[in-house]
């Protein structure tokens, strides 16, 4: 019984944490393209500038009480600010279960990641796990926005991939530290370099640039942070959401065959590799499990 209360406790406080911080990426977001401070001036509407109150200023909530508009113009917030906050609040979540579900498997691997998860154990792996959300949501926004990936995302991301692997063995799937150490850096040099021979061939078949250099940067903080594994299964997941995506594009008639429609690469990356943190060990064996399966 008390587990369970426990267990429910900390989920709805990880939910809240979530939405909470991807509030304030919302600012983030809307502030560092425009090379504005994140802390000065406070919160205030874009429109009228005028301050927004504490209780003007709960996540999700205040968006649903204040019916989409602000308190003082009247004007519309755009949903998406509410968007943000609940996808920060639910992926927030999904990594408490996993890490929940990785405790309880923890004395047998092999197990964890046959359920699609790796076998996290370690409370350190929590907070790694979030961080890692709030930089991909924090850069697929920007770059939805402005068409770039801000160094504090990418870089950052190279930077602390390293470290923070050898502290939590398990982002490589590896149980030594020394392991985990040669993973990451294998990754983050193959994600990066590949990612930059991609961005090279292309834009000599296309004659014009195929792909940006934080796109490349982005990829080589996957690999720091997951491995050359995460590294192909984020490069093939991006790209069938890619693909998606231009197709939805081309049935809107926003694009046209043959045609060249930009489109932010970053939001893709992010996706493949939310998808590896959270189920590509079980895609990737039932992936191998199909190969090996031969007709009678």
């Amino acid at each position: 019984m008390y587990d369970a209360f426990y267990f429910y406790l900390f989920a709805a406080f990880s939910f809240a944490l979530g939405c909470c911080i991807a509030s304030f990426l919302n600012v983030c977001i809307w502030r560092l393209p425009r090379e504005e401070s994140v802390v000065s001036p406070p919160s205030h509407c874009p429109n009228c500038n005028a301050r927004i109150k504490w209780h003007q200023n709960i996540p999700i909530l205040s968006w649903c009480f204040l019916r989409g508009r602000c308190a003082s113009c009247g004007k519309p917030i755009s949903p998406r600010y509410i968007c943000v906050e609940m996808l920060g609040g639910f992926l927030f979540l999904a990594a408490y279960l996993q890490w929940t579900a990785g405790s309880v498997v923890l004395r047998a691997p092999s197990s964890a990641w046959a359920l699609g998860m790796a076998p996290f154990g370690d409370l350190a792996m929590l907070p790694v796990e979030w961080l890692i959300v709030s930089g991909l949501i924090l850069g697929s926004f920007i770059d939805l926005d402005h068409f770039y990936l801000p160094d504090r995302v990418t870089i950052g991301g190279m930077a602390l991939g390293v470290p923070l692997s050898v502290l939590c063995p398990e982002l490589q799937g590896e149980t030594t530290r020394i392991a985990a150490l040669t993973s990451s850096l294998e990754g983050l040099a193959f994600g990066f370099f590949f990612m930059w021979g991609m961005g090279w061939m292309f834009s000599k078949f296309f004659k014009r640039e195929a792909l940006g250099f934080g796109d490349v940067k982005l990829m080589g903080a996957v690999g720091a942070f997951f491995g050359p594994l995460a590294v192909l299964f984020t490069l093939i997941a991006s790209s069938v959401t890619g693909s998606l995506a231009g197709m939805a594009l081309l049935l809107k008639g926003r694009a046209r065959l043959g045609g060249f429609t930009a489109v932010p690469y970053g939001p893709f990356i992010a996706v493949g590799a939310l998808v590896w943190m959270y189920w590509g060990p079980v895609l990737v064996r039932l992936y191998l499990g199909a190969l090996s399966v031969r007709p009678a």
